[in-house]
């Protein structure tokens, strides 16, 4: 099946039905009409199925109002002034790594107050390049900005968080740092280097807990001599404010896709990722950031889709700063790790969501929820509402608060039971409304902490053949 709206779903659902009678009726006087009217009510239906719209294809060209179970500030686009220039005429070739004359081009329309820099149709070669205030990056249809996949084009080291925890290393291949009124547009395509590059092959396997206890002077990981790297991420901005991304293609990524970190005020609307097949390619990564509007947007991913984080353990703790604020609706999963995935970096804690009216063709999991013993905050005050699962070989409903003895040793087993301190994390008061699931492993699959048993719950009108539930420490949860 492909994306669709539980709108879209229903109109269709409405066709097909009065379809349906109509040939029941004039079965019923011209029986010799019956298997006609069977084999022709089979073709409709499969017609209706397969001719539906991706998420980016339908979206309107207006940001409609949000509407929030919690305040939520109506965000708009950013506006930039009425000024352009190409990064051809600023020298870039095609074929050829440009970064320098697309940096120029970026550089000299800042200065003179901001404006659009148009990248267009071809295959251009870039390692990182950095946003500016006031700026828009745009790809014209059948633009390709190829990104470089060795360390010296991402040099010098500038500062970012990966796996919840601040480094100074790669950043992003589109980053940004303290900008405001910034955006990544058009209908291009943003393509990753290939998975041989010398990125990949110094690149850090993850972020250890120990590493919290340096300095962050220390937690430098710049790739001289064949040292590790922490991964770039494709577009990175960080201490932004007023964001858009929209329109766009991101392909092959090595690393997690779209990740602003402590950025205020985000809209990602019509924009595509495709990296399935490769290992932590998160899709959305909204990290120690509020005000987020994600919409029309299709993920197919090699790891979590829709996620959202807050840092991991003290270091995220001492930061406080949360995730707040995120409304995700008419999107589409087609695969990954979890759909919807809070954490499992949560320490400032992530609150006000409400993710609506869309459609989850096969994650692993659908709603996934996720925190670890030593890493602190959780999550609260969450909604969802009217989301289709089609189908997920794991758990549609899922909670795991233990994690694995890989990645936390003994912290992972229930007992003995710690005293609650405070990167004790939580999860508590989220609300499941009008979710209709085709197929899973487990309808609910829930894993609290004896110390700190998942809360305050509720299910109502989830449709689904499968009932099975599984939970473990697990305090009020209300079916309806």
């Amino acid at each position: 099946m492909n994306n669709i709206s539980h709108s879209s779903e229903s109109r269709i659902a409405k066709h097909i039905s009065c379809f349906s009678s109509l040939a029941s009726c004039y079965s019923k006087q011209f029986p010799c009409f019956s298997k006609h009217f069977s084999c022709l009510l089979l073709l409709t239906s499969c017609f209706l199925l397969i001719s539906l719209p991706v998420a980016s294809q339908q979206m309107p060209d207006e940001i409609a109002p949000i509407n929030a179970p919690f305040d939520m500030p109506q965000l708009q686009r950013p506006v930039f002034p009425n000024r352009t220039v190409s990064i051809a005429k600023a020298g870039a070739k095609q074929n050829k790594l440009s970064t320098a004359a697309i940096q120029k081009a970026i550089d000299q329309i800042a200065k003179k107050g901001g404006g659009t820099v148009i990248v267009p149709a071809g295959k251009w070669l870039t390692g990182r390049i950095q946003l500016k205030s006031n700026i828009n990056l745009r790809l014209e249809e059948a633009a390709e900005l190829h990104f470089s996949g060795d360390i010296k084009d991402y040099l010098p080291c500038v500062p970012t968080r990966n796996e919840g925890v601040d480094v100074i290393s790669m950043g992003a291949m589109v980053y940004a740092d303290g900008a405001e009124n910034i955006a990544l547009t058009g209908k291009g395509k943003l393509i990753a280097p290939a998975r041989d590059c010398q990125m990949m092959k110094q690149a850090m396997g993850g972020v250890k807990e120990e590493l919290q206890q340096l300095p962050l002077e220390q937690r430098v990981f710049d790739g001289s001599n064949g040292s590790q790297v922490c991964l770039p991420q494709f577009f990175g901005p960080i201490n932004c404010k007023n964001i858009l991304v929209e329109g766009v293609t991101f392909l092959n990524s090595i690393f997690w896709n779209i990740v602003p970190v402590y950025c205020e005020n985000i809209i990602i609307r019509g924009v595509e990722v495709s990296s399935f097949g490769m290992g932590r390619t998160d899709g959305i990564d909204i990290d120690s950031s509020v005000n987020a509007l994600i919409e029309y947007t299709t993920l197919d991913c090699g790891d979590d889709c829709f996620t959202l984080k807050s840092g991991r353990g003290m270091d995220g703790k001492l930061k406080a700063r949360p995730t707040e604020n995120v409304v995700v609706r008419h999107c589409t999963v087609k695969r990954g790790v979890g759909g919807m995935t809070i954490g499992s970096e949560t320490a400032a804690m992530v609150r006000n969501v409400y993710m609506h009216d869309c459609v989850m063709e096969s994650p692993r999991s659908g709603l996934y929820f996720k925190t670890r013993r030593p890493r602190g905050g959780g999550g609260e005050n969450m909604w969802f509402e009217r989301i289709h699962i089609i189908n997920t070989p794991g758990s549609a409903f899922s909670w795991d608060m233990l994690g694995s003895a890989m990645y936390v040793g003994k912290m992972a087993q229930r007992h003995p039971t710690p005293a609650v301190n405070e990167l004790t994390p939580v999860y508590r008061n989220m609300h499941f409304k009008d979710i209709r699931v085709d197929n899973c492993k487990t309808l609910v699959k829930a894993t609290g902490l004896p110390e700190s048993p998942i809360e305050n719950v509720t299910f109502e009108n989830i449709q689904s053949e499968n009932k099975q539930i599984i939970l473990q420490d697990v305090g009020k949860m209300t079916f309806k």
